[in-house]
């Protein structure tokens, strides 16, 4: 049985809690045994995004505490997360203990869909589910963990789902976290682009990694009443195999 440890974004624990349940309801389903550190915190991106880097390397530190002794693999439902432990800590604290906690973290440590297919081998898992959906490739799984394929498969392999390619499905939905606050009118206008793609399909959901990028498309989506939802693929995945 392979043993995962699993990482919660601060984000997802508060306000889609069910992300998490579902994450681990897949992960057992594909054979795994899961265990949660309720200790866990934020591993330093929103801080280190807004210039506040030193605040960072004491949240990152913390991070590496948290994980980094484990042997075991260590998944999240974010590729924005993932990617920015394995690409920006290597600089935490070069050559000291905390710089070797990153090396040996890094090699455990995987975006969910892609330890789904690419390590646990696992694109099927027997689910069932009538809806037609749309996939956002978000920035964080596509440009810094490389994940694009690995979600697709999972997806087609879900009987009953169909799934139909958005327009421009790699461009940004325009979250990009605080460039959403700094940024307001353009990441709108993003939004705004990527959601009426998404509806040009005539898909019922946008399917992603990403809860910061759902999120951002759910508010706009509530905001401009667009007749469209969004779902993580965890809960999709949680919901076909219920």
């Amino acid at each position: 049985m392979t043993e995962v440890d699993i990482f919660i974004p601060c984000f997802i624990d508060q306000l889609f809690p069910e992300t998490g349940f579902n994450m681990v309801k897949v992960l057992e389903k594909a054979g795994c045994k899961v265990h949660y550190n309720p200790n866990q915190t934020c591993c330093g991106q929103p801080a280190f995004n807004a210039g506040y880097w030193k605040e960072m390397e004491d949240v990152g530190k913390k991070f590496l505490a948290d994980f980094a002794n484990s042997d075991r693999y260590v998944v999240g439902p974010s590729g924005s997360c993932v990617g920015f432990v394995r690409n920006f800590y290597g600089n935490l604290n070069a050559n000291t203990p905390v710089h070797n906690y990153h090396k040996n973290l890094k090699k455990n440590l995987f975006e969910f869909s892609e330890f789904m297919v690419d390590v646990l081998k696992v694109d099927n898992l027997g689910g069932k589910l009538n809806a037609k959906i749309t996939y956002h490739d978000a920035c964080g799984a596509l440009r810094e963990c490389k994940v694009k394929e690995a979600p697709r498969k999972l997806l087609n392999n879900i009987e009953g789902i169909e799934i139909v390619e958005m327009a421009n499905a790699e461009t940004c939905c325009g979250f990009g976290g605080t460039f959403a606050v700094k940024f307001e009118a353009i990441s709108s206008g993003m939004a705004d682009s990527k959601v009426n793609d998404a509806i040009a399909t005539g898909a019922e959901y946008i399917v992603s990694t990403d809860y910061s990028c759902l999120m951002h498309l759910q508010a706009y989506i509530e905001k401009q009443q667009k007749p469209i939802k969004v779902m993580h693929i965890a809960d999709l995945l949680a919901k076909s195999i219920a």
